[in-house]
């Protein structure tokens, strides 16, 4: 397989980074951190599978940091917020301000409720969270060889920290337009949210921060509330 033209390579890296976006928007965002919408347990775990190999992200830790986002936006207390540290700061580092909150015991015991503490979360997800990403690496190398599968294996690593981290918590709190006059700097970067998963529509996503649904306008698309909607006509969300 790792004999292919090298458009097949770019379309993989396409297909495995966006799969991630789906994870991050549909399992971490709308069913855990706002209880929006509500999972089948089974494409739940598998969120949680596809998230511990490709980001090594702890569900609790993101759900955490990012309810106290919504807890103390535009503050000193605010994980992330590009009004507080600067623009630069969150865009180009936003990981870092994210593993730094992460540390914070108080931040995970306050904020962090109710999100999974199973066996599997404990003793492989939590315990071995650098083993997953491990083992995607080798399954990169092994379907791609060492050269392109390390290659991709580097955009999947990259993708979450810049276009989540620091695009959507930096941009979206300072550039883009705005349906609604919130007290946070929230912006819609975009009315088509196609290529983060509809996490475009920040502003629309601060204003309803219980809605499943991102897009409030009709020349709006939120591809994370396409996504939802076929789940539910299979009965699995």
């Amino acid at each position: 397989m790792a004999d292919l033209p090298w458009w097949a390579y770019i379309l993989a890296a396409a297909v495995l980074t966006h799969c991630t976006i789906a994870a991050v928007t549909i399992f971490l965002h709308r069913h855990q951190a706002h209880r929006a919408i509500s999972l089948h347990p089974l494409v739940s775990h598998v969120f949680r599978f596809w998230l511990w190999l490709t980001t090594g992200i702890v569900t609790r830790e993101w759900v955490a940091i990012h309810r106290k986002h919504h807890a103390r936006v535009e503050t000193p207390h605010d994980p992330h917020s590009p009004q507080v540290v600067g623009i630069q700061r969150v865009l180009f580092g936003g990981i870092f301000l994210y593993q730094r909150e992460a540390r914070n015991k108080t931040t995970l015991e306050e904020y962090g409720v109710g999100t999974p503490d199973d066996w599997i979360e404990r003793n492989c997800y939590v315990r071995f969270r650098d083993v997953g990403i491990l083992l995607m690496l080798l399954t990169d190398v092994s379907l791609f060889g060492p050269g392109a599968g390390l290659l991709i294996w580097i955009v999947q690593m990259l993708w979450i920290p810049f276009w989540a981290a620091g695009v959507i918590n930096g941009l979206g709190h300072w550039w883009g337009y705005r349906n609604y006059e919130l007290p946070d700097a929230s912006h819609n970067l975009t009315p088509w949210g196609l290529f983060i998963g509809g996490e475009e529509l920040h502003n629309n996503h601060h204003a309803f921060a219980a809605s499943a649904k991102f897009a409030a306008r009709r020349f709006e698309i939120d591809l994370g509330w396409i996504y939802i909607c076929l789940l539910s006509s299979l009965r699995l969300a």
